[in-house]
């Protein structure tokens, strides 16, 4: 079992650690319970969904990098898939608070980059913030989308969020989560085509500024991240803040990154450039570059 995980395991009820045992120590678990064994914890600790991934929420925490606020808050994504991702907020030292990334987006992010196309619910450690609320109404499930909270009754977004403003209100059908393909062309070495990959799948309805970042760790490990615009545009996330979620999620570092490509689209209204430079270069990643992408001539 990997190590970060070790506190909150031992404060689980004993027939929820016999059956989690075994996943947390396989060497590719990150983060991702598949419907199957979701299945078998249901099984071995009598729990129904939300009061299992209510359980679950300190294993998730655990996933917390809060070297500021030492406020650790883990959160679950469960997709109408069935799979459950975990996620947890994020900060950094040495740069802007603007670049935190909260748990809720979090775990949404990474549902989203491992190919799930909606989520039924999330369950999380404390009450979702107003910037997350927002974050979420992006989100193709609307505000029906379940929200779990130890302590209280199940409830909707919409009922957390009422009277909400969300990209209806701008005219605009796309959602966060609808798998998108904007057409790039794939060119350049293995980190650039992950990175133009990843803007292929951005969501960038607004601006049309689409963007995606891939990170290549010491050990040649890729992850790549995409950005995730939003209606009210400051709850948007960028695309290097959804490479570091899943970079966490591999029990990677910010520390691990050897090197770093950003693709965006070539003459757009926003650039992720400067900022994408800077907060690698505070993480200690100064191998840094941007591949500049245009849709392919009809």
């Amino acid at each position: 079992m990997h190590a970060r995980f070790t506190s909150a395991f031992s404060a689980l009820p004993a027939t929820l650690q016999t059956a989690l045992q075994p996943l947390l120590d396989t060497s590719d678990f990150h983060g991702v319970l598949r419907p199957q064994d979701v299945a078998q914890l249901k099984q071995a600790s009598g729990l129904d969904d939300d009061a299992l991934a209510l359980a679950l929420l300190p294993v998730a925490a655990c996933c917390a990098v809060a070297p500021v606020s030492r406020f650790n808050v883990g959160a679950i994504a469960r997709g109408v898939s069935g799979h459950w991702y975990f996620g947890a907020n994020m900060e950094f030292l040495r740069v802007p608070m603007q670049q935190t990334v909260h748990a809720e987006q979090s775990a949404i992010t990474h549902a989203w980059l491992r190919g799930e196309t909606q989520l039924a619910a999330i369950t999380v450690n404390y009450t979702p913030c107003g910037h997350c609320r927002q974050f979420m109404n992006e989100l193709n499930s609307g505000t029906a989308i379940r929200i779990s909270l130890p302590g209280r009754a199940v409830q909707t977004l919409g009922d957390y969020l009422p009277d909400a403003f969300g990209p209806a209100d701008l005219n605009i059908a796309e959602r966060l989560m609808t798998p998108v393909d904007h057409g790039f062309t794939l060119e350049g070495d293995a980190l650039q085509q992950a990175a133009i990959a990843a803007a292929n799948c951005s969501h960038a309805p607004y601006s049309q500024s689409y963007s995606g970042v891939a990170l290549q760790s010491r050990s040649g490990q890729i992850v790549s991240g995409r950005y995730a615009e939003n209606a009210a545009f400051n709850p948007g996330l960028p695309p290097l803040q959804a490479a570091l979620i899943l970079l966490n999620m591999h029990n990677l570092a910010p520390e691990d990154i050897q090197r770093g490509v950003l693709a965006e689209t070539e003459q757009a209204m926003l650039s992720q450039a400067d900022a994408t430079r800077a907060t690698l270069a505070a993480l200690g990643c100064t191998d840094f570059s941007v591949t500049l992408v245009s849709k392919p001539t009809v």
